[in-house]
């Protein structure tokens, strides 16, 4: 066990599939609802794959002017949305010496591609021999992250992490060090990706990872992911800061671990998942027994299922059978690197309300699955402990365990 400062979480925020903002998007999560449908974006016609979990109807002008517009990607704009919610519920202002022990570190693979999959387009298929001056800044992974500081003079630790599938996972665990070792107080943490567009889908159809139809994690049909997009973003604070001021603490941050697999590129390791597991779990100071929840990385694809089961039934043993564990990928889609930050919603969700969100899709048991997977409807129950899984191409694995406060 790591011993420092505790890590309480003072304020979220979302946009997503689900809902465009925390309470929506639990509730979506409740009511077992579905994000993903038809995507609507140019060039759809051309892809093999047609459905995505997107934020739809979304108007970039009912929220920023010309001006951000030219210098925020969606991704950055999802993130700035996100933040705002968080920072709103947390009531911190930076100002002074708050705002240099105050960061942000955020998760994306994409970062701007939407930007970068515009800009090749009008460059090749238009043959347009200038872009915009800020196509750089707008395009570049760090530029959400960046911008957060700007907007809210977080003049501490700020940087973007790019681990694939386990981005924000890898961030938020940032984040936690950071509170707990005392580099900063107050850390802005999560992920964001938008990365649904003709090129971004069309890279994807390349690996045959992808359904054509539904995301269905655990079930023995299940035959791929399917891509979403959106940002969560958290304010993690110094507990007993949290305290004194009398915020209203949403759950406790208690243990965090990365592992590698140093095997394959895209083949997930059960030993890789199950040292990140437990290496939580050490982190934390906690048994196997204490945990009663698991938000699973739960792609929806053959391999990965059942490598995380196999993980899971490992590292926990006989208690893997009284464990409930759910893939909220079902309802809000794989949001690569933001996918983490929204799935630590059903985390906060599970201990402080003690709902457990669904894996909905589930239609045929798969006896590689053999857990509690929580099918179809979401569940009441008390949860002092959940887990987030993340395990990414790479073999890069990022398990962050939180505790109800």
């Amino acid at each position: 066990m790591t011993t420092g400062r505790r890590v309480a979480i003072t304020g979220a925020g979302t946009i997503n599939a689900l809902g465009r903002d925390v309470p929506s998007t639990l509730q979506a999560m409740r009511d077992g609802a579905c994000g993903i449908g038809p995507l609507d974006i140019r060039d759809a016609d051309r892809l093999s794959v047609q459905i995505g979990a997107q934020v739809r109807g979304y108007d970039e002008q009912a929220h920023f002017n010309r001006q951000q517009i030219s210098l925020y990607d969606r991704f950055t704009q999802f993130t700035l949305l996100a933040a705002k919610e968080a920072v709103a519920q947390s009531g911190l202002t930076f100002e002074g010496a708050a705002a240099s022990r105050s960061g942000v570190v955020l998760g994306t693979s994409g970062g701007g591609l939407n930007t970068q999959d515009e800009n090749y387009r009008v460059v090749y298929e238009e043959r347009k021999n200038r872009v915009h001056p800020f196509i750089v800044p707008k395009l570049m992974n760090n530029a959400a992250a960046s911008h957060v500081s700007m907007e809210y003079n977080l003049k501490g630790p700020s940087f973007t992490v790019a681990t694939a599938c386990a981005s924000s996972n890898h961030a938020m665990g940032q984040a936690f060090q950071m509170i707990r070792t005392g580099m900063a107080d107050v850390m802005l943490t999560g992920g964001s990706e938008a990365m649904l567009c003709f090129g971004g889908i069309k890279a994807w159809e390349g690996l045959r990872v992808m359904s054509r139809d539904a995301c269905r994690p655990f079930s023995a049909n299940r035959n791929g992911m399917v891509q979403g997009e959106g940002a969560a973003v958290f304010v993690f604070e110094e507990m007993e800061a949290a305290r004194a001021r009398g915020a209203d603490i949403l759950g406790e941050v208690v243990g965090f671990a990365m592992t590698s697999d140093a095997a394959d590129i895209v083949m997930p390791s059960a030993q890789g998942a199950e040292r990140a597991i437990t290496g939580a779990l050490a982190d934390a100071g906690l048994s196997a027994e204490a945990v009663g929840y698991i938000n699973a990385h739960g792609t929806g694809t053959a391999a990965n299922d059942k490598t995380e089961c196999a993980a899971v039934a490992h590292a926990f043993g006989a208690h893997a059978d009284k464990l409930m564990i759910s893939s909220t990928k079902s309802m809000h889609g794989h949001l690569i690197g933001a996918t983490g930050a929204v799935e630590l919603l059903a985390c906060i969700m599970a201990v402080r309300d003690g709902v457990i969100a669904p894996t909905i899709g589930y239609e045929e048991p798969d006896p590689e699955c053999a857990l509690d997977v929580v099918p179809n409807e979401a569940r009441e129950a008390k949860v002092d402990v959940a887990l987030s899984n993340a395990f990414a191409f790479g073999g890069l694995n990022a398990v962050l365990a939180l505790r109800s406060v």
